[in-house]
């Protein structure tokens, strides 16, 4: 992680870690990984599987617990590994994709089932407390249930652009088309540069073009 750029981008006020403080929390997880198929409707992602770490950072309950906004310490990981844009809110409860960029979600507080890879062919994910999700372009995602404490950070890889599609949209050739185009980030959201989810990524991208 690079320290100054996290300082610079995001100030040290109160509350507000700083990059050793997020470092410390961080434990390696394994990542798990899975493919969605295109349905027709929902684009998914033709050659990127979701990439999912299980509590990465120690947040969850019964831990102590930190002195500074767990949100931020999110934010602060996700800077200081080039993705930026960050966002703090829930999920929306309505299907939707991002064709423009790639997304990493990070539970901050509570818990989600969020269901993942669009009505036809998706799967219903259980993400909790400290646990981190990235969705590679084109996967459909929405909000099954949560926590009414739930609290989201999303961000996306430097360069890309945000955009929200929707079924009804009816721009599904279109999105197929930017998902193709989209470079793979630098740097993995979590673990920086020794972190797994880009050599994932560059193989499976390999392998299916």
């Amino acid at each position: 992680m690079n320290l100054e750029r996290a300082k610079s981008a995001l100030g040290q006020t109160t509350g507000r870690p700083s990059v050793e403080e997020v470092a410390s929390l961080l434990r390696r997880r394994k990542p798990v990984t899975f493919w969605l198929r295109d349905d027709g409707v929902t684009p998914n992602n033709p050659h990127l599987p979701v990439v999912l770490y299980r509590s990465p950072v120690a947040l969850k309950p019964g831990r102590a617990a930190p002195s500074f906004d767990p949100a931020a310490a999110f934010e602060t990981l996700f800077n200081a590994n080039y993705w930026g844009g960050s966002w703090r809110n829930g999920m929306y409860d309505y299907e939707h994709w991002h064709a423009g960029t790639h997304e990493v979600l990070g539970i901050a507080r509570g818990k989600l089932s969020a269901h993942i890879g669009g009505m036809k062919n998706g799967r219903l994910i259980e993400l909790r407390t400290g646990d981190v999700i990235v969705l590679p372009a084109g996967t459909g995602h929405h909000r099954h249930t949560a926590s009414k404490d739930l609290l989201v950070v999303g961000a996306y890889p430097e360069g890309s652009e945000y955009d929200e599609v929707r079924p009804e949209d009816d721009d599904y050739a279109a999105s197929l088309g930017n998902i193709w185009k989209l470079p793979l980030p630098l740097r993995d959201p979590v673990y920086g540069d020794h972190g797994p989810l880009v050599d994932i990524w560059k193989r499976a991208s390999t392998a299916t073009h």
